[in-house]
């Protein structure tokens, strides 16, 4: 198939969009195209991937994203098969183009990849005003409605069948556990993988650290909001952790080797209520104890398959603590780590979901071209999609709840 994925909100490095998704369809033999804010990230396409530039939608300026991914779609978007689309304002860009494409009789099957609930992530948008949350909450909504009716849609968590009226395949966000088992984990560092907010528990990081002291040192990797960056780099320069900043999915998670715990510690958010954190899956996958505050899914996957501790929430001393606790203890900290990792490759292992998300695709188009055929085969003819340059120890304590 030939496949055109568009993004315009998330990272191009995003590990669901690239190092999962991309990767899964171009080891079946499909042709992908990837849209992303390459410049505006200060990255370039990978040597081996087609890659179009696309502004970034960053706080209020959405506009511009928003208009170069509908022309972007208006001359290029019936020339695949299928077209993957990564955030909700690109549902913006598809009224007019996708009628058009229906009267033409080649109409791409278009799908709507749901990362996050929308709607309730709404409430940490510190750049929306109070008073527009409500009403734009309801929008929200509407356009899932609406989306529903017209496009085929992939959901990250089973949780997020609620809000839809027909059931649709989910497509969590596992990762890929490494083959040889991982190096045991030591006693003196902790990480953090992944974005980070006041929501994601950043301020929270750096408080847990000065709490540790110099015996044990925070490595933090990830892209920051603008107004947590400057903490972080305050204490990057203080030595109270060391933040590494962006790094690609594979650079980042090779912080974990050898790692005494990782660390997330999101708030107590409607948004993440109901959504797995994927950095405690690749915590658990690289054989690395869990630190997570009490979001349910989060606790539940620790408390059930014993392989760290779930502290409160907002609570840098309680989250030391339990670091202490994994760092003086080796038989708790290599017990959490062995559980974690078998209960990954057992459970959690993308893998496993690799063929189901390709062969949702591929049975997506066999049913819009009703021939059981792709592209040519089934005798609509669509250009193939145009190769462009890439742009610039008494009883001893069980894994679970502490504090």
């Amino acid at each position: 198939m030939r496949i055109l994925v568009v993004t315009v909100v998330h990272h191009p490095e995003d590990a669901r969009i690239l190092h999962r998704q991309i990767t899964a369809l171009r080891d079946r033999g499909h042709h992908v195209v990837y849209a992303a804010p390459f410049s505006a990230r200060e990255v370039r396409p990978r040597a081996d991937l087609e890659g179009i530039d696309l502004p970034r939608a960053a706080g209020r300026s959405r506009r511009a994203a928003v208009g170069a991914a509908r022309a972007l779609l208006a001359d290029r978007g019936h020339e695949a098969d299928v077209i993957l689309l990564h955030d909700p304002e690109l549902l913006l860009a598809l009224p007019g183009t996708l009628r058009r494409w229906r009267r033409s009789g080649a109409a791409p099957v278009v799908v709507w990849d749901v990362h996050e609930d929308t709607a309730a992530a709404l409430t940490m948008k510190r750049w929306i005003p109070r008073p527009l949350r409500p009403p734009l909450r309801l929008a929200v909504r509407a356009a899932e409605r609406l989306a529903e009716r017209h496009l085929r849609l992939l959901l990250a968590e089973d949780a997020y069948q609620e809000r839809f009226r027909r059931a649709h395949p989910v497509v969590p966000n596992f990762t890929t556990a490494p083959v040889q088992a991982p190096e045991p984990p030591g006693s003196e560092r902790v990480v953090y993988v992944g974005h980070l907010s006041r929501a994601r528990g950043a301020l929270d990081l750096i408080e847990t650290a000065r709490h540790l002291g110099p015996g044990l040192r925070v490595e933090v990797a990830g892209a920051a909001d603008p107004d947590v960056r400057e903490a972080l780099a305050a204490a990057d320069r203080d030595g109270v952790l060391r933040w590494h900043g962006f790094l690609p999915n594979d650079r980042a998670l090779a912080l974990l080797t050898g790692a005494l715990a990782g660390l997330s510690l999101l708030h107590d958010q409607p948004n993440y209520r109901h959504s797995r954190p994927t950095k405690v899956v690749e915590y658990m996958a690289h054989g690395v104890p869990v630190v997570t505050t009490p979001t349910p899914l989060a606790a539940d996957m620790v408390e059930r398959h014993g392989c760290g501790l779930v502290v409160p929430y907002e609570d840098p001393r309680a989250a030391a603590e339990a670091i202490r606790l994994l760092s003086t203890d080796p038989i708790l900290r290599h017990t959490a780590a062995q559980r974690g990792r078998e209960a990954a490759v057992t459970h959690f292992n993308w893998p496993d979901k690799a063929a189901e998300f390709t062969n949702t695709l591929e049975s997506w188009v066999r049913e819009e071209t009703g021939a059981g055929r792709t592209g040519d085969e089934a005798g609509t003819r669509r250009p193939r999609l145009r190769p462009t340059e890439n742009p610039s120890p008494g009883p001893r304590p069980r894994p679970g709840r502490v504090g």
